[in-house]
């Protein structure tokens, strides 16, 4: 793959050429002993070649023994056997992560580093580094013949060891180091490292004469000032502060084009050994190392005698202004309150998506290394009310220890604009209590938890299969609590095997009631038997299509909840995050997205990489969503009673598994739909008899934390915004379509029962019998001769004894069906 490198000097659309792996070094040999002959003849290699180029600086003088024909061929040889092509790859780069409004959540680096271009770089950096790494670096080709053999004849003769590498041959080291660093096994990158950084002896000189091969070879394709900018960037300037833009602002919080004579020094000091003579941890030693190149550069005329004395005087504590590097998502929360588990989300996301890389492991290289700016769709205030509503609710340090999470999805884009939870963000190994990574909104696969069991908040897939199976919201359903068994239930086309199955009503209600009723109260057994009039699998696939699954399943599809009766009332578990996008899509009137957290992601060439599509499509009809709309709106005269009604727009449902283990409000304006739960996170634990924020609570339910969480962000958030009303639901949904009943009078009950159940009706058979001149046992009245469709026919049998003669009656269907409003009064007739 070919790289290109940002650049501010000379060409800054150069192609650099990929090496292969036959071009690199073999692994160090065995140390032994460097003779003084092998070791100028090394150097006589550099030498000749720095001739052939016309490199030899007048005056040098070559010892007699080095022009040797048999020593020249020993260097000529090493020297040809070696690479001359330098693989320059892209330097790793921080990432950063943005709120929606630009604002930095959280930064991530493997080495804390901007690339910039040298004219991005103030010009006193420039002559620092030059007068203190190689001032004849504007002269020489790429290596230094007179430095080298006077750094040869000392190190030869004395224990010293003295370098003479120039600007170019550390900044080739600096590649081969990085090339290392990239390696895939710990062998690989130690034996690599070894060759890069080599040894004393034969195996360090071998190395100078690899870099310094390298060295001319880069000089030959690229200008001066591209070199310097390249070496500029890839050094190394304190214990974890790479090249120089991240130097200047970790050190003096500003830009490197904006660094004085003085802090440029300061700078150019460290490489030298970047721990030793870091700024913040030993100043000292930084500021005598300061001092010297200061003297270097007055010595080289790039400052005067004044600003040497002036620059020198200046304690090194007076010129810091540090700005600590952050790294990681422990201080998101520090910008935007509660944001870290967001901010890990977004991590989780690039993680997991293609889109980010073919493998797991590429794709977190390209966070830490890829130098990516990635916009989300956090917003700051939304978060804000989102962290402070679920902490109001419970307190991170409440004596209960009941967890809380809520999070806010935007109808018709997808968005998650705030993710909140009553605990602290912490994704190290040291934890204290109430401190947690896991994230309560999302699944496992995200860095979630393993969800948790939605209870009746899962109604509404189930109206909505009702729904498009043509019935209405006034259809006459059983609420009252009696057994069932599982045979009374259809799962893909088949009934289901017999087993006894006793469910109860966690909201009370009892006997017969419309399907909006039913709803707004949360009645278990009406919805139940609603269920046996429709296919379990229809109901959990519609959950599905709009993002529903069981947490910790599979993101494919085949994650639907399991097609049982239980699950009508949400026995499963699932995330707040898919159903926070689900009624979404209730409130977009039937468009379902995806939530989405990135919107733009551009990499470090300044290209824009694709993201993750919310993919919003219009998944159920408008009408079914609007009549859902307009049911869920009654939950505030319903199981939300408790609660103050909003005076915006909106609807919603509450949420209580059996023993009050798990509770939930599920909410929505047209502008924001938001998901809240309230329960243990280790399990299914009782909230029964608990203490929370002060105040006893019995049993806690949907609407006792979970509801109030909801409006008060809701209440924040929609507040001085105009909210639209929920398109009207159309008449058919709400009071049904009327069709002919046929007439079964006088009919066995069992045929009866077959001939109305073939038009699709419902058939209830009434305990109570009546005299009638029908045969005993067979019906005698029907409750309706026009109905909604599948609506539940009445029928009363005959005792077989013939009426006492009365006035006549009124007709048996007047008013049955109307809607609301249109029902006869009390007392007249239909």
């Amino acid at each position: 793959m070919q790289v290109r490198w940002r650049s501010g000097g000379g060409d800054p659309g150069a192609w650099v050429p990929p090496s292969t792996l036959d071009d690199m070094p073999n692994p160090p040999r065995a140390r032994r002993r460097v003779t003084g002959f092998q070791a100028l003849a090394l150097l006589l290699s550099l030498v000749l070649v720095a001739g052939v180029g016309g490199l030899l600086t007048a005056g040098l003088l070559l010892p007699a023994v080095a022009v040797a024909s048999t020593a020249t061929q020993v260097g000529t040889t090493a020297f040809d056997e070696l690479p001359g092509e330098l693989n320059e790859t892209a330097l790793p780069e921080k990432s950063t992560i943005r709120a929606e409004d630009g604002t930095v959540l959280a930064t991530f680096f493997d080495q804390n580093r901007v690339v910039v271009g040298l004219d991005q770089i103030a010009q006193p950096m420039r002559d620092a580094v030059v007068a203190t790494e190689d001032r004849r670096f504007y002269e020489h080709a790429g290596i230094d013949p007179e430095g080298m053999m006077r750094a040869l004849v000392r190190n030869n003769l004395t224990d010293s060891q003295e370098g003479a590498s120039t600007l170019t041959q550390q900044y080739v080291k600096n590649v081969l180091v990085e090339q290392a660093l990239e390696q895939d096994t710990d062998a690989e990158r130690n034996a690599a490292l070894d060759a890069a950084r080599g040894a004393e002896g034969v195996e360090g000189y071998a190395r100078k004469l690899r870099e310094a091969k390298l060295a001319i070879t880069l000089e030959q394709t690229q200008t001066k000032d591209q070199i310097l900018e390249k070496y500029l960037n890839i050094a190394q300037f304190g214990t974890s502060v790479y090249g120089v833009e991240s130097a200047a602002q970790y050190y003096f919080s500003k830009s490197a084009a904006d660094l004085t004579y003085l802090e440029a020094a300061t700078i150019a000091g460290v490489t030298q050994s970047p721990t030793r003579y870091d700024p913040v941890r030993n100043p000292e030693s930084s500021q005598g190392r300061r001092n010297t190149v200061l003297t270097l550069m007055r010595n080289q005329g790039y400052i005067t005698d004044e600003e040497y004395a002036a620059g020198v005087a200046t304690p090194l504590g007076d010129t810091l202004r540090v700005q600590e590097i952050k790294n990681g998502c422990m201080t998101a929360g520090d910008v935007v309150a509660g944001s870290g588990f967001f901010c890990q989300y977004v991590t989780q996301v690039i993680r997991n998506d293609p889109a980010f890389g073919e493998t797991e492991s590429d794709r977190i290289s390209l966070l830490y290394k890829g130098g990516l700016d990635i916009t989300t769709t956090l917003v700051p205030t939304e978060q804000v009310a989102a962290d402070e509503s679920v902490k109001a609710g419970v307190p991170v340090d409440d004596p209960s220890g009941i967890a809380s999470s809520i999070v806010v999805v935007e109808p018709g884009t997808g968005n998650i604009k705030a993710m909140a939870q009553n605990r602290v963000f912490n994704s190290t190994a040291e934890l204290v209590d109430r401190q947690t990574s896991v994230n309560y909104n999302t699944g496992f696969d995200l860095g979630g938890s393993g969800g948790f069991p939605p209870g009746s908040t899962f109604k509404p897939f189930t109206l909505l299969e009702w729904l498009k199976q043509g019935r209405s919201l006034s259809d006459q359903v059983n609420g009252t609590v009696r057994p069932l068994n599982n045979n009374m239930f259809r799962a893909c086309g088949q009934r289901m095997t017999s087993s006894p199955y006793t469910p109860g009503n966690a909201e009370g209600g009892a006997g017969t009631m419309s399907v909006l009723n039913a709803t707004k109260n949360s009645v278990n057994l009406a919805y139940l038997t609603m269920a046996t009039q429709l296919d379990l699998c229809n109901i959990m696939q519609g959950a599905a299509d709009l993002g529903v699954e069981k947490a910790g399943g599979p993101r494919s599809g085949t994650g639907t909840f399991d097609a049982l009766p239980a699950n009508v009332i949400g026995s499963n578990s699932t995330t707040p995050l898919d159903m926070a996008g689900a009624f979404a899509a209730f409130a977009s009137g039937g468009v379902y997205c995806t939530p989405v957290a990135i919107t733009r992601v551009v990499d470090a060439d300044g290209t824009e990489l694709p993201v993750p599509d919310a993919g919003c499509h219009q998944q159920i009809e408008p009408k079914y969503a609007n009549a859902i709309n307009y049911t869920l709106s009654n939950v505030w005269t319903g199981t939300a009673k408790s609660m103050r009604a909003p005076t915006y727009t909106s609807a919603g449902k509450t949420g209580t598994t059996s023993e009050n283990e798990h509770t939930w409000f599920v909410g929505y304006t047209p502008l924001r739909a938001a998901a809240v739960w309230v329960g243990y996170s280790e399990g299914m634990r009782a909230m029964q008899g608990v203490n929370v924020a002060g105040r006893y609570i019995r049993n806690m339910y949907g609407a006792t934390v979970a509801g109030p969480t909801w409006k008060r962000y809701m209440d924040a958030t929609m507040a001085g915004i105009p909210v639209p009303a929920f398109a009207a639901p159309e008449q058919e949904q709400v009071v049904g379509r009327r069709v002919s009943v046929p007439s079964v009078l006088g009919r066995s009950a069992t045929s009866a029962r077959a001939v109305l159940e073939g038009a699709g009706f419902t058939v209830r058979v009434a305990e109570e019998q009546v005299s009638s001149t029908y045969p005993a046992g067979t019906v005698a009245q029907q409750s309706a001769r026009s109905a909604t469709a599948g609506a539940t026919i009445t029928l009363t049998l005959s005792n077989g004894q013939s009426p006492t003669p009365t006035a006549p009656p009124a007709p048996a269907d007047a008013g049955a069906g109307a809607p609301p409003g249109q029902q006869p009064a009390p007392g007249q007739q239909g």
